[in-house]
Formats: structure tokens, sequence, C-alpha cells
């Protein structure tokens, strides 16, 4: 597993980290404490050494969970979490003292004394303008409560409003060969300010991992079935914002036209990722132990070369771009 630095000034992180968001138990097919413990275990063994997490996936279930592996784990571990969603807070209920309250709350449920990266969850837009959040943040940094912080965030504007903060040490955005925008339109100003550049939804809700097909059903309480067309939450957090057919269609070209038989689907999609200098780290979820070990595979492939990036850059500019829907 290879490391990289996050952001200007934050710790050394491996570049494949653990999206822990089914670990609480939200959606899909329940994992039990044992199950989840094994997870994580095989992702440290695999070099994995960031874990993202938030307050309100299983309310507070990822968490707890994560702060029950911690009593045992004994190698250094960069445990990040986020704040916004929940707690009565959204959309427009904000507070330093609900702020505070939360922060205690993770505090707690981790068993530690403070937290590596606070990530403001999604906010609106109006709160980010506002700035008050951001000082809030920063008194809890000086508290001691937090270490640095950064935000989560669903459109190129929201993160270059944040980036206007000079002490965010990074945002977590949703980037993969769905979803390329940010490739000109926020990166650049990523790397002028240092900030890092944490990738969620890496595999486009597993999409890109090729494993499925239009026989493909999922739970009724799978935010892949009861969001996708944005009935719960932004349409881009589900599939990267694509139809789930014209998606299944998108994935038969690459594997076609640009995918080499010797790598799986999910790591060509990892490693494409893990090629833009701005990217800090990716954060794949993994529901099975087996999947945790391929996606940490994907940091020992060697770079795609320029041809085929180029290719791929093409492909979504001419047949993805305008099929995207939710914000971005």
């Amino acid at each position: 597993m290879k490391n990289r630095t996050l952001g200007k000034s934050g710790p050394v992180i491996s570049e494949v980290g653990l999206g822990c968001w089914q670990l609480g138990g939200d959606w899909g097919d329940p994992l039990s404490e044992e199950n989840g413990l094994q997870i994580l275990k095989e992702a440290v063994d695999q070099g994995v050494s960031l874990f993202d997490t938030a307050d309100v996936y299983g309310g507070g279930k990822s968490e707890s969970l994560i702060g029950t592996f911690l009593k045992t784990e004994k190698r250094p571990l960069t445990v990040i979490t986020k704040f916004g969603r929940g707690n009565g807070v959204y959309p427009d209920n904000y507070s330093e003292k609900a702020l505070f309250s939360a922060v205690e709350n993770s505090l707690k449920r981790l068993g530690v004394n403070s937290l590596d990266l606070l990530q403001l969850h999604c906010v609106p837009q109006n709160i980010l303008e506002d700035g008050a959040i951001f000082t809030w943040l920063r008194n809890l940094k000086n508290q001691g409560m937090i270490k640095n912080f950064g935000a989560s965030i669903e459109s190129i504007e929201q993160g270059l409003i944040c980036m206007q903060q000079e002490d965010l040490l990074s945002l977590q955005v949703i980037f993969n060969i769905f979803r390329q925008r940010i490739i000109k339109e926020l990166f650049p100003k990523a790397i002028e300010t240092g900030t890092g550049i944490i990738v969620r939804l890496p595999l486009a809700s597993g999409l890109l991992s090729g494993a499925y097909n239009s026989n493909t059903t999922f739970a009724e309480n799978d935010h892949r079935n009861y969001n996708r067309d944005g009935e719960a939450f932004n349409v881009g957090e589900t599939f990267a914002g694509l139809e789930f057919a014209k998606g299944l269609n998108f994935v038969n070209t690459i594997k076609t036209e640009f995918l080499t038989d010797e790598i799986p689907m999910a790591q060509f999609a990892l490693r494409w990722i893990l090629d833009h200098p701005a990217v800090s780290c990716v954060i794949p979820g993994a529901s099975k132990v087996a999947q945790v070990r391929s996606n940490a595979q994907a940091s020992d492939l060697p770079s795609l070369n320029k041809k085929l990036h180029q290719s791929l850059v093409d492909f979504y500019q001419k047949d993805i771009d305008q099929h995207i829907r939710g914000l971005y």
C-alpha cells in the first residue's frame, strides 16, 4: 500500500482508505458486529490506515464499531468523521452548540480524545456561504477537540466556496470515471491551495465494479433502490447520478473498449482515480473481506497510460456527461 499526505499539512495516510457507511447498517444487508470488525481488520492488514465515517451512519453505529476496533488495534490509524446531516440540524438548524454536542458524542463513540479530521457533511450551500460554521470549527480545533477540519461537498461551486477558508484541510468529493468535470474545474484550485482530496463513490455505488447486470436487484432499504431517481437525497450519491440501465450500458462499453483482461474492473476504476495528482485518498466501501482486499490491491497497480486516460476523458465528454443528474 502506498501512502500520500492529506493536503498541505495533514497526516500521512494510505492512498486507499475504507468508507464505513455500510458498517452503520442503514441500507442493504445488515452487517453483524463480527463481520464489521473482520472488514476493519482486513483493511488494516492490507495497509489501509484511513477510515471514513459519520455520526449519522447507523445513528452512530459505524463510529461505535470503529471505536470497538480501536480498543485493540495498535497500528496507527486516521479516523475521519462528519457532522451536518443529523442531530436535528439539517437543513436549517445549525448552531455552535449543536456542533459541539455532536463532536462530544463522536469522541465518546470512537473512544478518542480528539478527532483526526471533522468534515462538514454536505451541509446546505447557504451555510457554507455564511461562513460562521467555519469559525465554530476553528473554536473546536483551538480547544483540541478536533485536529483538522474539511468538508464533504455535493458540487464544484460548494468546493470553491470552502477553499476560500485557508485552514480547510480537505474536501471530500464524488469522483469516478462517470463524473469527471472536477478534473478541470476543481482540482487545479485544490492543488493551488494545498487542499487534500478524498474521493467517495469511486465505484459509482458498485456500477464500476462490473458486477451488476440488467437482472440485478437491490433490497427495499438499499439506496440503490429507493434513491435511484433522487427520491431521498441528492441523486448524485447513487450511481453517480446516472440512470441505472444507462450506467450498465456505459460499463459494458468500458469492459469491451478500455478494460484489459489483467485488471479486475473495480481495481481499474480505482487506479484511474489514483492517477490524478490532486487526489490524496480514495475511500471505497466494502461489505465483504474479499472486497477490502481487492480494493487495496489497486494501490499496487502501475498507472494507466496517457492514451488510455485521454480515451476515457473523450468517452466521458462525448457520451456520459450529458446524462449525469443531481448537484454537480
